[in-house]
């Protein structure tokens, strides 16, 4: 758990200063202004665009309104065209990043419980502490962020049907959650390599296991060992959670690691981040990856981690 920087502001005269939290690592904004419903649309774009933060200190539903104005305002603005496919990729993501910084300077405060003392405030205290973990202070998030958590919140409650898996799988916050399921069901249907097949001794890998969506349905194969890995503790968490529901626990080991375990495998499953660019949140992990480093390293390292006879599966989204 690491120490949440800190934003200051004036209010009433006296000098204020609280947490900050941004799980995409966007900086406190220097300069607070504290607001309520008498400002404008337009002075509060003005404002966001100028990098200043805009502190709510009214009706909670009328905050989201005014996010929602904002984002309107935002997106009057002509996008810019390039040369190239790549420049305009390129430019898509700058407007992108833009936007969030922009709309990211609405901001709400959190109590030290994660309660919102703003009128009409949800209850989001539970989805801000299976974000954000225990509470340390009272504390300033952004209004588009929070909704972003409680959104997370709702997938991790309800989970997403996942046939092949045996079940539900329930993605926790800041895990790429496996919304289209062909990647899953390619998993599910390919022929098992023979040396896969050869009962207890077989090792599988699963490597970047997020959910732990790939090792449980090769558990569900009837593959007896399983070494899943991945490098965020909190995909750990979240897999180990869905494996113990969907009954695969015994058949799977969770292991933090930088790709591939020490070890050989007769099969290895890999759904690598398909677009070589720089995430900008924890979730865009799940989907960017620069420089293509995963994907390269995967596949450099690949041949020494294969039992004789072993296969690697490399599952990538056709969208690159």
């Amino acid at each position: 758990m690491h120490i949440a920087p800190t934003v200051h502001w004036s209010e009433g005269g006296e000098a204020r200063s609280a947490l900050w939290r941004s799980e995409r690592g966007a900086p406190p904004p220097k300069k607070v202004v504290v607001v309520d419903d008498t400002i404008t649309a337009d002075d509060a774009y003005g404002l966001a665009g100028q990098g200043t933060g805009l502190l709510w200190r009214a009706d909670f539903q009328n905050a989201r309104q005014m996010l929602t104005a904002l984002g309107k305002r935002v997106d009057r603005q002509e996008p810019k065209a390039g040369k190239t496919v790549a420049d305009n990729f390129n430019l898509e993501r700058q407007a992108r990043a833009q936007r969030a910084r922009t709309l990211g300077m609405l901001l709400v405060p959190l109590e030290a419980d994660y309660s919102i003392p703003l009128r009409r405030a949800p209850d989001v205290q539970q989805a801000c502490s299976e974000a954000y973990g225990p509470g340390q202070g009272a504390s300033l998030v952004s209004l588009r962020e929070l909704l972003g958590v409680v959104g997370a919140h709702e997938w991790r409650r309800k989970g997403i049907e996942m046939p092949a898996a045996g079940g539900r799988i329930h993605p926790h916050y800041g895990v790429f959650a496996p919304i289209r399921s062909e990647y899953v069901d390619l998993v599910a249907k390919a022929p098992l390599p023979a040396a896969a097949k050869a009962g207890a001794t077989s090792i599988a890998f699963d490597i970047g296991t997020g959910t732990g969506v790939l090792a449980a349905v090769l558990a569900r194969r009837g593959i007896q060992r399983i070494v899943a890995t991945d490098q965020d503790p909190r995909a750990l968490a979240c897999a180990r959670e869905n494996l113990e529901r969907l009954g695969g626990a015994r058949q799977v080991e969770l292991a933090q690691a930088d790709l591939f375990p020490p070890c050989q495998a007769a099969l290895v499953v890999c759904n690598p981040p398909w677009l070589p660019a720089r995430p900008s949140s924890p979730l865009e992990h799940g989907i960017y990856d620069p420089d293509s480093r995963m994907l390269k390293g995967f596949i450099a390292k690949l041949p020494a981690h294969l039992a004789p006879g072993g296969e690697g599966w490399l599952t990538l989204s056709d969208l690159a």
